[in-house]
């Protein structure tokens, strides 16, 4: 599935007042990420084989997806304008020897 197809679906299902566009996609980003660490962590704190995990960790990502075509779609952007972006920076920051380090504009 390409990403335009996604978040058409994706937004389809998205039931929250949009006059909380871009701040409840954003507070449920966090919390879904933060599930993907737990997730992670539990693997370390048990000792587990994350081979056993993977599939688990899938699904937290897909909702962490679904908030992110949500935040885009708010904003006014589609996932594959914003995946575009994303990898024209990372090429610019890997040409320039910036890629490692801190800051947004390095």
């Amino acid at each position: 599935m390409d990403f335009k197809t996604y978040q058409t679906k994706a937004n389809s299902t998205a039931i929250y007042d949009a006059k909380f566009s871009i701040l409840y996609p954003t507070l449920g980003l966090a919390g879904e990420a933060g599930e993907v660490a737990e997730k992670v962590k539990k693997i370390i704190r048990d000792n587990k084989q994350i081979i056993n995990e993977k599939e688990n960790i899938a699904r937290e990502l897909g909702d962490v997806l679904w908030y992110i075509a949500a935040i885009a779609r708010d904003i006014g952007y589609g996932l594959d304008t914003i995946a575009e972006m994303n990898l024209e920076k990372l090429a610019d920051r890997k040409a320039r020897g910036t890629i490692q380090g801190n800051g947004d504009n390095r």
